[in-house]
């Protein structure tokens, strides 16, 4: 009888263990969803413009301080977040490709 107790306790603690480690595999992550802080320059709805003087912004930061520095990693979430990723890709298509490139007016 007592080491009934004991069995049906081992394996209770057991299935305690197996039960904590599948709640905590499926909680969900939480996920912190931000995008580039208000301009005052930009005050229309419209956030073309916006979305390219972040792009410059980042590339001029890459140029003074050069490649991989953690000061440029905010204007490049920036421009990330603003702009659509079509452009993102067109945008990197013309800088390896070095095609120069003008924004309409």
């Amino acid at each position: 009888m007592l080491m009934q107790h004991y069995l049906l306790k081992d394996a209770q603690d057991k299935l305690d263990t197996i039960t904590s480690a599948v709640t905590n595999a499926h909680k969900p992550k939480e996920i912190k969803l931000e995008t580039a802080p208000g301009d005052y320059r930009f005050p229309t709805t419209n956030q073309s413009r916006h979305c390219f003087t972040r792009y410059v912004e980042y590339h001029r930061c890459v140029a003074a301080k050069g490649d991989g520095a953690p000061e440029c990693d905010k204007f490049a979430k920036y421009y990330r977040s603003l702009c659509p990723g079509e452009w993102v890709c067109i945008l990197l298509y013309y800088k390896m490709s070095k095609i120069p490139f003008r924004i309409k007016s």
